[in-house]
């Protein structure tokens, strides 16, 4: 049985940000739900007029949808994941239409697992460093990304 909406956007918020608070987790389900509401380049493509589960499933986007990683199956996925109340209440948050100001429209997030955070991310220029929260580090697109 597929998970509905919230159910999926709770699992991800759990695997992606669990241990960052909920300001870092609220800015993680920030991020995709900027991913539905950019009105150009790809994710505008993909989410098609707002559609949060193909953003969240949208193929190689978020390590914590894939149940192998280099090869190795991977533990910290959303089908492992058992989401408490504090992640379904930031689910339902973000798909009220909110979003943290403290990430701005930042489209993509990174661990970088250093204590600075690259200029860019991903490769190719697409994102602009925004802001750190925790361990992420955000970033707003670029000019690039209109032409992805």
């Amino acid at each position: 049985m597929p998970f509905t909406d919230r159910e999926l956007l709770a699992r991800l918020i759990k695997c992606e940000a669990g241990g960052e608070g909920d300001d870092g987790m609220r800015a993680v389900a920030s991020v995709v739900m900027n991913r539905t509401l950019v009105e150009y380049g790809e994710f505008s493509r993909v989410s098609n007029g707002g559609n949060v589960r193909n953003i969240i499933q949208q193929p190689g986007q978020f390590t914590c949808m894939k149940t192998s990683v280099g090869g190795g199956y991977n533990p910290q996925n959303i089908y492992n994941m058992n989401p408490e109340e504090v992640h379904y209440a930031i689910a339902d948050w973000a798909l009220a239409g909110n979003t943290a100001s403290s990430v701005g429209n930042s489209l993509f997030f990174q661990n970088p697992y250093q204590p600075t955070c690259p200029p860019y991310f991903p490769p190719g220029g697409i994102g602009a460093y925004y802001t750190r929260i925790n361990n992420h580090c955000f970033y707003a697109p670029t000019e690039k990304y209109r032409d992805t």
